[in-house]
Formats: C-alpha cells, structure tokens, sequence
C-alpha cells in the first residue's frame, strides 16, 4: 500500500511504476485516444487494469489502442451532446467499474456551441462529465477522477451567464471558468458523497503544463507560441509526466476524498505527482450547490447520490 506522509504528501517521488496490480479493475477514461489520457490508459493497462477508452473521435481510438498492449475497448463518447453521453451510459448499464476518469477536455477554443445549444468549453468540459458521472455512478466502485487545471485560479463563475450569452466571450476566460466548474463539481461530489454515507471517493487532479495537442485549438498565434513552449524541457513536461497526476488520483488506496493532485514544482508546472492547494473560489461551498443545480437544469437529470 502506498501511505501518505504526515501532510498527506507522497514519501518518495512517484512514478507509475508504483501501480500496484489493476487485474479484474475496470477504468473508464474519458479522451483517451491522445494526450495524458492515453498516457494513463497506456500505463493502467500495463497493470492488467481494463481501460474503456471512452472518446469521440472512435477512429482515433482505435488506432491509439492498437499501440497498447493489455486489456481494453473503445466506446464512443462525445461529451459536448448529451445524448452521446446517455447512449454511452446506457451501453454499459449492467458494468461494474471501478473507476471513472473525467479526462477529456477542450481548451480555449473559438467560440461555438454544443448540440444542446450550450458554449462548448463548457459543455465539453463540464456538463458532458457531469451527466456521465451521474449516470454512472450508481454502477461505480471505487472513485471519480475529475481533471481540472492551474488554470482554474485565474477562472469567474457566472451562474447567470455560464454560456457567455450576455458578457464579451473570449476563450481563455470560457476554459478558465470550466476548470474552475471541474474542481467545484469534484469537491461538491464529495460532500454529497459524505453526506450520504457513500464508500465512493471524489478527486481531482491537473497536469501543469504538459506537451499534448490540447494547445493547438485556438485558431490563433498562441498555438505558435505553445507549439515552441511544448519542445523546451524547462518549460513543458511530456504527456507521461503530466498523467502522473491522474494515475496517482486514480491508484492510491488511501488518497482521502476531496483531494487535489498536482505536479510538486514551483508554481505546479511539472514534476512528480502530490496533493495540492486549490484557490479560495474553488472552496465556496454557496457557489458550488449553485454549480450542482445548474448543470442538473442543462443536463435535465437530478443528480442522485447513492448511499
């Protein structure tokens, strides 16, 4: 067993090759098909876990698996239509899964809306991951694993104006604001979850600053710019650092619920995997019950926490 130190930090520097056997555990990772979400899968797999690489694009994915060994399947998953994301529900009505790993996310993208009609950061990002975990979790055995990011300090909620129908929208303020949503859900989870007296556990982690192809989706000269920044070691960590933070949300057995995990650098940007502090926002208790009953509204599905 993995044990914490007296902060709740890891004792030594953890890497994936601290996974313990995942033989017989079923994984459900959103956006697996690329990026850290591939990195975790790749890596759950190499422990005998099964990974449902749970992805839009199901070409992709398919092609993505074929490169890893172990146990694991593709599902289509479009988190930005609600509707993709009931059928994908329901196609595993009768599982048992441990884990659910909320992965999959975009990032400061032109402005666009989703097949409900919602702005698509948070659409993606956060509505199609809260309808799946509510729909999910009566089937779940262990953990949510929600991602959000260092980002979310810099995110303003609206809950008048989540979809930037009345205020100037630009992209980094709609992604900052989902990932700030993404940690309010997770740790709004977990009270639900204490409060019910459910054995489940709700965490979150972010990557810090990661090479993926997440940072070449803003049809602008800052996809220039991260595309430098993503080749310079100093300053981005590869894609199998930056799932260390998931895979240690995911694995450790004795990870508390309501934990943060993060990279253990200056300012969170790389390194090995331990729990981190979240901004002030992230902890308003009013705004995030707010958060839980607006997305059930968007979503049309009360959120049910099974004791």
């Amino acid at each position: 067993m993995i044990r914490l130190g007296a902060k709740g930090e890891p004792s030594a520097k953890w890497t994936a090759e601290d996974i313990p056997d995942q033989s017989g555990r079923v994984f459900v990772v959103t956006g697996a098909n690329s990026g850290i979400g591939f990195e975790a899968a790749k890596a759950l797999c190499a422990k005998g876990a099964h990974v449902v690489f749970a992805c839009r694009n199901v070409a992709k994915a398919d092609e993505a698996r074929a490169l890893v060994p172990g146990s694991h399947e593709t599902r289509a998953l479009d988190l930005s239509d609600l509707d993709s994301v009931r059928a994908f529900a329901d196609g595993v009505s009768d599982w048992r899964i441990e884990t659910l790993v909320n992965n999959a996310g975009i990032m400061a993208v032109p402005r666009a809306t989703s097949a409900q009609g919602y702005e698509l950061q948070f659409a993606t990002n956060v509505l199609g991951h809260f309808l799946l975990t509510n729909l999910l979790l009566p089937r779940l055995t262990d953990r949510v694993v929600t991602l959000s990011s260092g980002v979310h300090r810099a995110g303003r909620l609206d809950l008048g104006d989540p979809n930037f129908e009345g205020r100037r929208y630009t992209p980094w303020a709609a992604y900052s604001q989902s990932k700030l949503a993404d940690l309010m859900f997770a740790y709004e989870l977990q009270r639900r979850l204490t409060a019910a007296g459910s054995p489940l556990r709700s965490v979150a982690a972010h990557p810090g600053y990661t090479a993926t192809n997440l940072q070449s989706k803003t049809q602008t000269y800052q996809d220039r710019i991260m595309a430098v920044g993503n080749k310079i070691p100093l300053i981005a960590q590869s894609a199998a650092m930056g799932a260390l933070p998931t895979l240690y949300a995911a694995i450790v057995p004795d990870l508390p619920g309501g934990t943060y995990v993060g990279p253990d650098s200056f300012r969170e940007l790389r390194g090995h995997p331990r729990p981190v502090g979240s901004s002030a926002a992230s902890h308003d208790r009013t705004a995030a019950a707010g958060l839980w009953e607006l997305c059930e509204r968007l979503t049309g599905q009360p959120f049910t926490v099974p004791t």
